[in-house]
């Protein structure tokens, strides 16, 4: 019986580990590229177009807010957002679709303290600073939104318009 053992254990680890590698994917290693609905991460050793600061804030009636809240590119333009939490609490900057920027609102409100340090969102504590890299290959409008439960909905968003 310990015969028959030790080969099954041996035979489960290698079909446990070659399904985990196969469920991983081949991540950046094996230059897999993830799909943006508003474009693709940008080249950092490419000159930018321009840079776009954004503050992230509070004010005194309980609003949240981006400055600028609406920001216009021409499509094929790589730009730099520089982010800038001048709030209170923790903001988060989601560049997407607002479809996809919707169901990753419903998974937020799940997991409420998700951290953010994507391609296409930073999450940053007060005064926080980050910056965004972006190259806009599709015309179209798409939504910056903070995620964080209740942010949303206190008028945390900004539009770019793609031409």
């Amino acid at each position: 019986m310990v015969r028959t053992v030790k080969p099954l254990a041996g035979a489960l680890a290698a079909l446990a580990l070659s399904t985990a590698v196969a469920l991983a994917g081949p991540g950046e290693a094996g230059h897999s590229h993830r799909s943006f609905a508003a474009g693709e991460p940008g080249d950092p050793k490419k000159p930018v177009a321009r840079t776009i600061e954004v503050t992230m804030k509070e004010t005194d009636d309980a609003k949240m807010l981006f400055e600028p809240n609406k920001v216009e590119i021409k499509r094929g333009e790589q730009v730099k957002f520089v982010l800038r939490n001048a709030g209170q609490v923790d903001h988060e900057f989601m560049l997407d679709s607002i479809e996809n920027n919707a169901k990753h609102k419903i998974q937020m409100e799940k997991n409420p303290d998700m951290e953010h340090d994507d391609p296409n969102g930073k999450r940053l504590a007060p005064d926080g600073s980050n910056e965004i890299v972006w190259r806009f290959t599709k015309a179209g409008t798409f939504e910056f939104a903070c995620l964080i439960p209740g942010h949303y909905e206190s008028g945390m968003k900004g539009t770019v318009v793609v031409k």
